[in-house]
């Protein structure tokens, strides 16, 4: 079920409290047998500020959105890795996998290098390998990232098997040509231009250390 947006209350409360401000300023101009000069004067300026909290509450609906709707994965909680790698290595993809399930909307990972699955972390999903698909063969072949901002809307979701079956949003970002670094998100549109930049530089961190302490295979595709 998807989460209540828990800034609701704040972008609706100055209407709220406008139209029933300006509402009991009307009820009192009515019940009142006869107004004087500053009681006019009271109540008109009294029906001006509510009418700038209603201004400001519909200003606040365009300048602060309301935030996708995140979800709760499915699966079970797990960091994986592939128990023949070197202590370098499992220390580099422990670091990195930690910075992005801390500091951005990911809530799994998988990194996929050489052929094999070298590290999962977060909320697992069914499959425990990694078939490399249209999608992931793409960010490899043009060495850019391809952002799915709302996978459910991808015909190519199924071939991420690997990550929970109700992400929401994946990023593939190429670990050099040898591999790639798919993360999957609770909320769809959740990642930043900034999100997407640190991504990267994760990944080039990553690609610098792989290339050093593990033996290369031949560039090809599945």
């Amino acid at each position: 079920m998807a989460k209540a947006d828990q800034n609701q209350v704040l972008r609706v409360m100055p209407i709220a409290v406008g139209i029933l401000a300006g509402t009991l300023l009307m009820v009192n101009r009515l019940l009142t047998p006869a107004l004087t000069d500053s009681q006019a004067r009271s109540d008109a300026l009294g029906i001006v500020l509510s009418a700038l909290l209603i201004l400001t509450g519909l200003l606040w609906q365009r300048v602060q959105p309301k935030s996708p709707d995140a979800v709760q994965l499915v699966g079970e909680e797990g960091f994986d890795l592939e128990k023949t790698l070197p202590d370098p290595v499992k220390t580099e993809l422990a670091w990195a996998s930690h910075l992005l399930l801390t500091n951005t909307a990911t809530r799994s990972i998988v990194v996929w290098y050489g052929g094999q699955v070298l590290m999962r972390r977060g909320i697992l999903g069914k499959a425990e390998t990694v078939t490399p698909g249209a999608i992931v063969q793409r960010a490899l072949q043009l060495q850019r990232p391809v952002y799915l901002v709302n996978l459910p809307l991808y015909p190519g979701k199924i071939e991420f098997d690997y990550l929970p079956e109700n992400t929401q949003g994946v990023i593939c970002q190429p670990i050099g040509s040898q591999g790639a670094m798919i993360l999957g998100a609770n909320a769809p549109r959740s990642y930043t231009k900034q999100d997407e930049t640190w991504v990267a530089g994760i990944a080039d961190k990553l690609a610098s250390t792989l290339t050093q302490l593990m033996e290369p295979v031949p560039e090809s595709l599945p």
